[in-house]
């Protein structure tokens, strides 16, 4: 018998859980994709027995999204992190200084003039940026090359990094590094830290990116898995890499992707996770599911709800 399709209630201020369950019982559109998408993050991080990959590109750690990235890894429901190089920049960068509302439709040669980048509809003072990540990556470079280093894999650059942010900020880095995450950053130089590195790397020759060690952690990590799941928010080669390595095993137990990109383009970063089981990097029996939205909007509501669940 089909299901019947409910209103939604929210005259009595329902929970986010709630909200999303009776979203789900709505039957609307991308409403139920979002209550499929809470039912499967639910599961995947209350399974204690599941390896689970968080990967995500840059952009939305200069947004607020960075403080709910930071809880997932802090609260120990992440195993493993992949992104891409502008993630260390954002984190260190905003564990120091500030970045702030601005528009999508303001004058860019002024700004530009004003020495203000524009990154979607916020605004980045130039000296809260490239300026701290430099003052603050010299040093941090330093004290690692004194301890007799010399292979800087991205997992122990990421780890200094957060190392050297103060405990109490909302950092990513830091709570990785507190919790003994490692964050793996496979497009290392593509960013103002992979710059700090080649200048450091100037008057430092013996210095090398050992990108190799990184591929063989990850692949520790995927073959010791009972089980494997990802949350992968956006595409490029954060989510190429982790089901790429996926693939290694056979493929992925659970995969939840949230995507802008469309289909029909070809792009990795449109692809459903359906296509992934032709490539094995997702198992044809694996609980998955794609939805399109931004991530910004999605995730913490979907974050929100899952926890409830998992805590009542």
């Amino acid at each position: 018998m089909p299901r019947r399709v409910e209103d939604i209630r929210i005259d009595d201020a329902p929970s986010l859980d709630t909200l999303v369950r009776r979203m789900g019982a709505g039957g609307g559109f991308s409403a139920k994709a979002v209550s499929d998408g809470v039912d499967l993050l639910a599961r995947i991080l209350a399974d204690e027995e599941m390896t689970v990959f968080l990967s995500f590109p840059a952009d939305v750690v200069a947004t607020g999204l960075r403080g709910v990235l930071a809880t997932l890894v802090r609260e120990g429901y992440v195993d493993a992190v992949i992104t891409t190089c502008g993630t260390l920049d954002h984190d260190l960068a905003r564990s120091f200084r500030s970045y702030y509302h601005g528009a999508w439709n303001l004058d860019d040669a002024d700004l530009h003039r004003r020495h203000l980048y524009r990154l979607g509809n916020l605004v980045i003072p130039e000296s809260n940026y490239g300026t701290i990540i430099e003052r603050k990556m010299q040093p941090i470079l330093s004290r690692w090359y004194r301890k007799g280093n010399r292979g800087l894999s991205s997992r122990a650059l990421s780890r200094a990094i957060g190392e050297s942010i103060p405990a109490a900020s909302p950092s990513i880095l830091r709570a990785a590094a507190d919790r003994g995450v490692p964050v793996f950053v496979p497009g290392v130089t593509d960013g103002a830290v992979g710059s700090q590195v080649w200048l450091f790397w100037q008057s430092h020759k013996d210095l090398y990116l050992d990108l190799l060690r990184d591929e063989q952690d990850l692949s520790d990590l995927v073959y010791e898995a009972r089980r494997s799941g990802a949350i992968m928010l956006g595409g490029g080669i954060s989510k190429h890499h982790t089901i790429w390595w996926n693939q290694f095993r056979d493929g992925l137990d659970a995969a939840l992707y949230l995507t802008t990109a469309v289909e029909w383009d070809g792009s990795l970063s449109g692809a459903r996770t359906r296509e992934a089981v032709s490539w094995g990097k997702v198992k044809p029996n694996a609980r998955h599911t794609t939805l399109d939205g931004d991530v910004t909007v999605l995730f913490p509501l979907m974050v929100g709800a899952a926890l409830e669940r998992i805590r009542s």
